[in-house]
Protein backbone atom coordinates (compact mmCIF):
# COMPACT_ATOMS: atom_id res chain seq x y z
CA UNK A 1 0.00 0.00 0.00
CA UNK A 2 1.19 3.41 -1.00
CA UNK A 3 -0.24 6.58 0.88
CA UNK A 4 -0.29 9.41 -1.48
CA UNK A 5 -0.93 12.45 -0.20
CA UNK A 6 -1.49 16.25 -1.75
CA UNK A 7 -2.53 19.22 -0.42
CA UNK A 8 -5.21 20.25 -3.27
CA UNK A 9 -9.22 19.47 -3.78
CA UNK A 10 -10.02 16.65 -5.12
CA UNK A 11 -10.85 17.82 -8.59
CA UNK A 12 -8.14 19.38 -9.25
CA UNK A 13 -6.31 18.26 -12.13
CA UNK A 14 -3.05 17.37 -10.16
CA UNK A 15 -5.80 14.99 -7.95
CA UNK A 16 -7.81 13.41 -10.55
CA UNK A 17 -4.68 12.25 -12.53
CA UNK A 18 -2.63 10.78 -9.56
CA UNK A 19 -5.89 8.71 -8.93
CA UNK A 20 -5.41 7.55 -12.67
CA UNK A 21 -1.73 7.00 -12.35
CA UNK A 22 -3.24 4.66 -9.54
CA UNK A 23 -6.01 3.11 -11.50
CA UNK A 24 -3.12 2.06 -13.65
CA UNK A 25 -0.55 0.90 -11.12
CA UNK A 26 -3.36 -1.20 -9.62
CA UNK A 27 -4.00 -3.16 -13.17
CA UNK A 28 -0.55 -3.18 -14.06
CA UNK A 29 0.19 -5.23 -11.10
CA UNK A 30 -2.52 -7.30 -10.80
CA UNK A 31 -3.28 -5.18 -7.44
CA UNK A 32 0.03 -5.97 -5.85
CA UNK A 33 0.63 -2.42 -5.79
CA UNK A 34 -2.23 0.03 -4.45
CA UNK A 35 -1.58 3.75 -4.34
CA UNK A 36 -4.51 5.47 -2.02
CA UNK A 37 -4.82 8.95 -3.06
CA UNK A 38 -5.80 11.49 0.11
CA UNK A 39 -6.76 14.91 -1.27
CA UNK A 40 -7.21 17.88 0.65
CA UNK A 41 -4.88 18.10 3.17
CA UNK A 42 -6.58 14.92 4.52
CA UNK A 43 -3.16 13.72 5.64
CA UNK A 44 -1.83 16.85 7.52
CA UNK A 45 -0.83 20.34 5.26
CA UNK A 46 2.24 19.74 2.82
CA UNK A 47 5.14 20.64 5.60
CA UNK A 48 3.64 17.88 7.41
CA UNK A 49 3.50 15.68 4.88
CA UNK A 50 7.07 16.12 3.99
CA UNK A 51 8.08 14.98 7.06
CA UNK A 52 6.02 12.10 7.19
CA UNK A 53 7.26 11.05 3.65
CA UNK A 54 11.13 11.35 4.97
CA UNK A 55 10.52 9.69 8.01
CA UNK A 56 8.28 6.88 5.94
CA UNK A 57 5.10 7.14 8.09
CA UNK A 58 3.50 8.11 4.64
CA UNK A 59 4.97 6.55 1.45
CA UNK A 60 4.67 8.79 -1.32
CA UNK A 61 3.34 12.44 -1.64
CA UNK A 62 2.75 15.64 -4.42
CA UNK A 63 4.85 18.58 -3.09
CA UNK A 64 4.55 22.13 -4.55
CA UNK A 65 8.45 22.94 -5.80
CA UNK A 66 8.42 25.99 -3.34
CA UNK A 67 7.42 24.22 -0.37
CA UNK A 68 9.91 21.25 -1.25
CA UNK A 69 12.60 23.87 -1.58
CA UNK A 70 12.88 24.57 2.01
CA UNK A 71 14.81 21.45 2.65
CA UNK A 72 16.41 21.05 -1.30
CA UNK A 73 16.91 24.83 -2.44
CA UNK A 74 17.90 24.09 -5.81
CA UNK A 75 14.22 22.99 -6.05
CA UNK A 76 13.10 26.32 -6.23
CA UNK A 77 15.21 27.33 -9.56
CA UNK A 78 12.20 27.44 -11.30
CA UNK A 79 10.19 29.71 -9.46
CA UNK A 80 12.31 33.20 -9.47
CA UNK A 81 10.30 35.78 -10.51
CA UNK A 82 9.01 35.89 -14.39
CA UNK A 83 11.76 33.83 -15.31
CA UNK A 84 9.52 31.78 -17.98
CA UNK A 85 7.39 32.91 -20.95
CA UNK A 86 4.92 30.35 -20.64
CA UNK A 87 4.06 26.87 -19.34
CA UNK A 88 5.95 25.28 -22.14
CA UNK A 89 9.57 26.58 -21.62
CA UNK A 90 9.16 25.79 -17.97
CA UNK A 91 8.71 22.17 -18.75
CA UNK A 92 11.38 21.77 -21.41
CA UNK A 93 13.81 23.33 -18.58
CA UNK A 94 12.45 20.85 -16.01
CA UNK A 95 12.45 17.92 -18.69
CA UNK A 96 16.06 18.88 -19.29
CA UNK A 97 19.24 20.23 -17.79
CA UNK A 98 17.72 21.58 -15.69
CA UNK A 99 15.35 18.86 -14.00
CA UNK A 100 18.31 16.40 -13.85
CA UNK A 101 20.60 18.54 -11.50
CA UNK A 102 17.21 18.81 -8.78
CA UNK A 103 16.26 15.28 -9.34
CA UNK A 104 19.94 14.58 -8.31
CA UNK A 105 19.83 16.95 -5.52
CA UNK A 106 16.33 15.63 -4.42
CA UNK A 107 17.83 12.11 -3.84
CA UNK A 108 20.48 13.42 -2.21
CA UNK A 109 18.04 13.84 0.62
CA UNK A 110 16.42 10.34 0.87
CA UNK A 111 13.73 10.83 -1.82
CA UNK A 112 13.21 9.79 -4.74
CA UNK A 113 10.98 12.44 -7.24
CA UNK A 114 9.44 10.50 -10.56
CA UNK A 115 11.06 12.18 -13.88
CA UNK A 116 8.47 14.64 -15.12
CA UNK A 117 7.30 17.31 -12.75
CA UNK A 118 3.31 18.49 -12.55
CA UNK A 119 2.44 21.63 -13.38
CA UNK A 120 0.79 23.66 -11.21
CA UNK A 121 0.88 26.52 -13.41
CA UNK A 122 1.81 30.74 -13.08
CA UNK A 123 0.81 32.41 -9.68
CA UNK A 124 -1.64 35.35 -9.78
CA UNK A 125 -2.31 37.97 -7.18
CA UNK A 126 -5.58 38.48 -4.91
CA UNK A 127 -6.80 40.49 -3.23
CA UNK A 128 -9.99 41.97 -1.35
CA UNK A 129 -10.21 45.33 -2.06
CA UNK A 130 -8.10 46.80 -4.27
CA UNK A 131 -6.59 46.37 -7.93
CA UNK A 132 -2.99 45.44 -8.08
CA UNK A 133 -1.40 47.52 -10.92
CA UNK A 134 2.03 48.18 -10.28
CA UNK A 135 4.42 47.47 -7.08
CA UNK A 136 3.32 50.71 -5.44
CA UNK A 137 -0.05 48.72 -4.96
CA UNK A 138 1.89 46.34 -3.00
CA UNK A 139 3.28 49.11 -0.44
CA UNK A 140 2.89 47.52 3.03
CA UNK A 141 0.73 44.73 1.45
CA UNK A 142 -0.27 41.65 3.52
CA UNK A 143 0.04 38.88 1.31
CA UNK A 144 0.30 35.01 2.16
CA UNK A 145 2.80 33.19 0.59
CA UNK A 146 3.59 29.90 1.22
CA UNK A 147 6.33 28.33 3.57
CA UNK A 148 9.06 29.07 1.09
CA UNK A 149 11.77 30.90 0.70
CA UNK A 150 11.81 32.51 -2.76
CA UNK A 151 8.72 33.18 -2.12
CA UNK A 152 8.89 35.94 0.86
CA UNK A 153 12.03 36.98 -0.86
CA UNK A 154 10.31 38.03 -4.04
CA UNK A 155 7.15 39.70 -2.23
CA UNK A 156 9.23 41.48 0.25
CA UNK A 157 11.84 42.89 -3.40
CA UNK A 158 8.25 44.10 -4.07
CA UNK A 159 8.02 45.89 -1.25
CA UNK A 160 4.86 43.75 0.19
CA UNK A 161 4.50 42.67 3.52
CA UNK A 162 4.38 38.66 3.34
CA UNK A 163 3.01 36.33 6.01
CA UNK A 164 3.48 32.73 5.58
CA UNK A 165 -0.04 30.00 5.82
CA UNK A 166 -0.01 26.88 4.69
CA UNK A 167 -2.77 26.56 2.02
CA UNK A 168 -4.84 24.46 4.17
CA UNK A 169 -5.44 27.74 6.66
CA UNK A 170 -5.88 30.03 3.85
CA UNK A 171 -9.17 30.24 2.95
CA UNK A 172 -10.15 31.03 6.52
CA UNK A 173 -7.02 33.75 6.69
CA UNK A 174 -8.77 35.36 4.12
CA UNK A 175 -12.00 35.22 5.51
CA UNK A 176 -11.08 36.81 8.83
CA UNK A 177 -8.44 39.42 7.19
CA UNK A 178 -5.52 37.50 8.89
CA UNK A 179 -4.05 38.94 5.19
CA UNK A 180 -5.24 41.03 2.61
CA UNK A 181 -4.53 38.91 0.13
CA UNK A 182 -3.15 36.26 -1.58
CA UNK A 183 -1.02 34.62 -4.61
CA UNK A 184 -1.41 31.50 -6.66
CA UNK A 185 -2.39 30.06 -10.01
CA UNK A 186 -6.63 30.17 -11.21
CA UNK A 187 -7.08 26.36 -10.78
CA UNK A 188 -6.46 26.92 -6.75
CA UNK A 189 -7.77 30.03 -6.75
CA UNK A 190 -11.22 28.16 -8.45
CA UNK A 191 -11.09 25.04 -6.67
CA UNK A 192 -10.43 26.18 -3.11
CA UNK A 193 -13.07 28.75 -3.70
CA UNK A 194 -10.78 31.67 -2.38
CA UNK A 195 -13.32 34.16 -5.10
CA UNK A 196 -15.81 34.07 -2.21
CA UNK A 197 -13.36 35.87 -0.01
CA UNK A 198 -11.21 37.78 -2.93
CA UNK A 199 -12.79 40.12 -5.66
CA UNK A 200 -9.57 41.70 -7.32
CA UNK A 201 -7.10 39.49 -9.38
CA UNK A 202 -4.20 40.88 -11.21
CA UNK A 203 -2.54 38.48 -13.86
CA UNK A 204 0.43 38.67 -12.79
CA UNK A 205 2.39 35.30 -13.95
CA UNK A 206 5.11 36.23 -11.40
CA UNK A 207 6.01 32.18 -10.96
CA UNK A 208 5.83 29.37 -12.22
CA UNK A 209 4.78 26.57 -9.94
CA UNK A 210 5.46 22.49 -10.49
CA UNK A 211 4.41 19.79 -7.91
CA UNK A 212 6.98 16.79 -7.78
CA UNK A 213 5.75 13.49 -6.92
CA UNK A 214 7.76 12.18 -4.61
CA UNK A 215 8.35 8.91 -3.01
CA UNK A 216 10.62 7.94 0.56
CA UNK A 217 13.91 6.67 -1.07
CA UNK A 218 14.06 3.72 1.36
CA UNK A 219 10.69 2.94 0.39
CA UNK A 220 11.43 2.92 -3.20
CA UNK A 221 14.67 1.18 -3.30
CA UNK A 222 12.81 -1.87 -1.62
CA UNK A 223 10.00 -1.94 -4.59
CA UNK A 224 11.26 -4.47 -6.67
CA UNK A 225 12.57 -3.12 -10.28
CA UNK A 226 9.57 -4.07 -12.35
CA UNK A 227 6.90 -2.14 -9.87
CA UNK A 228 9.45 0.72 -10.16
CA UNK A 229 9.16 0.84 -13.75
CA UNK A 230 5.10 0.13 -13.44
CA UNK A 231 5.29 3.15 -10.96
CA UNK A 232 7.23 5.76 -12.96
CA UNK A 233 5.92 4.98 -16.35
CA UNK A 234 2.25 5.45 -14.85
CA UNK A 235 2.74 8.74 -13.14
CA UNK A 236 5.19 10.48 -15.98
CA UNK A 237 2.45 9.41 -18.27
CA UNK A 238 -0.07 11.26 -16.30
CA UNK A 239 2.51 14.51 -16.13
CA UNK A 240 1.85 15.12 -19.68
CA UNK A 241 -1.89 14.37 -19.32
CA UNK A 242 -2.01 16.11 -15.94
CA UNK A 243 -0.32 19.09 -17.85
CA UNK A 244 -2.38 19.62 -20.51
CA UNK A 245 -5.49 19.76 -18.38
CA UNK A 246 -4.01 21.97 -15.77
CA UNK A 247 -2.92 24.70 -18.66
CA UNK A 248 -6.88 24.14 -20.22
CA UNK A 249 -8.47 24.66 -16.77
CA UNK A 250 -6.14 27.81 -16.45
CA UNK A 251 -6.97 29.05 -19.69
CA UNK A 252 -10.89 28.46 -19.08
CA UNK A 253 -10.77 29.83 -15.63
CA UNK A 254 -10.92 33.65 -15.73
CA UNK A 255 -14.63 33.49 -17.62
CA UNK A 256 -16.22 31.07 -14.64
CA UNK A 257 -14.27 33.58 -11.87
CA UNK A 258 -15.61 36.73 -13.66
CA UNK A 259 -18.97 35.10 -13.53
CA UNK A 260 -18.48 34.20 -9.87
CA UNK A 261 -17.51 37.77 -9.03
CA UNK A 262 -14.17 38.44 -9.11
CA UNK A 263 -12.90 41.72 -11.07
CA UNK A 264 -9.63 40.68 -13.72
CA UNK A 265 -6.89 43.59 -14.52
CA UNK A 266 -3.36 42.90 -16.66
CA UNK A 267 -0.60 44.84 -15.33
CA UNK A 268 2.52 45.84 -16.74
CA UNK A 269 4.75 42.84 -16.22
CA UNK A 270 8.00 44.87 -16.85
CA UNK A 271 7.12 47.28 -14.07
CA UNK A 272 7.43 44.33 -11.70
CA UNK A 273 10.23 43.09 -13.23
CA UNK A 274 12.43 46.31 -13.65
CA UNK A 275 11.58 46.86 -9.40
CA UNK A 276 12.72 42.96 -8.52
CA UNK A 277 16.44 43.83 -11.28
CA UNK A 278 16.59 47.36 -9.45
CA UNK A 279 15.54 45.65 -5.64
CA UNK A 280 18.84 43.41 -6.36
CA UNK A 281 16.24 40.20 -6.14
CA UNK A 282 18.05 38.04 -9.03
CA UNK A 283 21.52 39.11 -7.98
CA UNK A 284 20.62 37.74 -4.75
CA UNK A 285 19.30 34.49 -6.23
CA UNK A 286 22.09 34.09 -8.58
CA UNK A 287 24.41 34.29 -5.10
CA UNK A 288 22.10 31.20 -4.08
CA UNK A 289 22.27 28.69 -6.58
CA UNK A 290 25.54 26.88 -8.37
CA UNK A 291 26.76 28.56 -11.17
CA UNK A 292 25.86 25.00 -12.79
CA UNK A 293 22.71 24.80 -12.21
CA UNK A 294 21.91 29.00 -12.66
CA UNK A 295 23.34 28.67 -16.20
CA UNK A 296 21.50 25.53 -16.88
CA UNK A 297 18.31 28.08 -16.38
CA UNK A 298 19.32 31.17 -18.41
CA UNK A 299 20.46 28.59 -21.14
CA UNK A 300 16.45 28.08 -21.79
CA UNK A 301 15.45 31.57 -20.59
CA UNK A 302 18.33 34.13 -21.47
CA UNK A 303 20.05 36.28 -19.08
CA UNK A 304 17.89 36.99 -15.53
CA UNK A 305 21.26 38.59 -13.77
Amino acid sequence: MIRFGIDLASNHPSTVHARAAAAEIKAATDGKVIVKVFPNSELGDDTHMLSEVRTGAMQMMAIGDNILSTLVPSVAIDNLGFAFKDSQAAWTALDGKVGNLVRTDIEAVGLHPMSRIWDEGFRQMTSKSKRINSPADLAGFKIRVPPSPISLSLFKHLGAAPTVINLAELYTSLQTGVVDGQENPLSLIQTQKFYEVQKYCALTNHMWVGYWPIVNGDFWKRMPANYQKIVSNAFDKQALLQRSANLAQNNSLQTKLTNEGMVFNAPDLKLFRDKLVASGFYSEWKAKFSPTLWNALESYVGTLA
